[in-house]
């Protein structure tokens, strides 16, 4: 900015005498302006700062008759929101219950006399459970399986099921097999699924899932749940060696990854869809490897969930 001085203002013209018309039209400007202050100001209410000749000729309400967006309703008729649809797509499992059944127990070893009396499974008699196996260097079974299972029931809490365990290593031993069948029985499950790893000789390699044959004796029958479990394990198998990248086992289901067995109690005496996993084999140090890292147990656990929810969603 300069700065002239005084002595540099240059010198001011007479102002011409106002007229009446002048004056006139000078009154009439403050109106004028004042009114177009308010014009503007109802202009600015609409909430978009459109003035109302602006918002005339935007586009007018959709005709009877006319294309409409469409909407979603509920089952009672009313429409839902986006915002509903979108949650009711990111809990597919809402209103579902998913027991897992961490297999063994890791104070099991602790209490032989406890596991080793027997009970009734409906063909037979059989121990009420076992230490389970373990990794040639000394990686337990039993670990292995609640690891798992906690990865599980966080995939499927966050999907919206309600999950129930058998056991949480909260208790020093068990349960039994008839309990923990009982465990699924009682909550009603939609499925339910039994986690273990095998301890078979060494290069026997691979998971299997292992599906209830038809029984119905004593306190076992199975026919109600036979086709059902067997639709909820070959989803389960399929989706695990997808997420795993692992094969189906080398020596049990002839590559199909699938084991139908009728000596199983926590199968026999089951109400409700319902399947083992045996993850791989504990003994195999090439299956071992896999079992004992914690990136590969998140996969196990996505897959077997995967398999979950295809088939609770049908």
């Amino acid at each position: 900015m300069s700065y002239l001085g005084p002595e540099f203002n240059p010198s001011q013209p007479r102002r011409p005498r106002r007229g009446p018309l002048t004056v006139a039209v000078a009154a009439l400007v403050p109106g004028a302006l004042a009114g177009w202050l308010v014009w503007q100001a109802v202009g600015d209410d609409s909430g978009d700062g459109a003035a109302p000749q602006q918002q005339a000729r935007g586009a007018a309400p959709a005709a009877a008759g006319s294309p409409q967006a469409p909407s979603t309703s509920t089952d009672d008729g009313k429409e839902a929101s986006p915002a509903s649809s979108a949650s009711a797509a990111a809990t597919p499992l809402k209103g579902k219950v998913v027991v897992i059944d961490p297999g063994h127990n890791p104070g099991n070893f602790q209490h032989t006399a406890e596991i080793s009396r027997k009970v009734d499974i409906g063909t037979n008699s059989k121990e009420c459970d076992t230490t389970g196996t373990a990794t040639n260097a000394g990686y337990a079974e039993a670990q292995f399986t609640l690891d798992v299972a906690r990865r599980l029931r966080t995939i499927l809490q966050q999907q919206g099921a309600t999950v129930k365990f058998t056991q949480n290593g909260d208790r020093s031993w068990g349960p039994c097999i008839d309990e923990r069948a009982a465990i699924g029985n009682e909550a009603h499950a939609d499925a339910a699924v039994s986690i273990h790893a095998d301890g078979a000789g060494a290069g026997q390699r691979g998971f299997h899932v292992i599906l209830p044959g038809p029984v119905h004796d004593g306190a076992a029958d199975t026919r109600p749940i036979v086709v059902p479990s067997r639709e909820l394990g070959e989803r389960i198998a399929g989706d695990f060696a997808r997420e795993t990248g692992t094969a189906p086992s080398n020596y049990i289901g002839e590559g199909t990854g699938l084991d139908v067995r009728t000596d199983l109690g926590g199968l026999n005496l089951s109400t409700v869809p319902k399947v083992f996993i045996e993850c791989g084999n504990m003994r195999d140090s090439k299956d071992a490897a896999l079992l004992t890292s914690g990136a590969w147990r998140q996969q196990a656990a996505r897959g077997i969930s995967e398999g979950i929810v295809s088939f609770l969603r049908g």
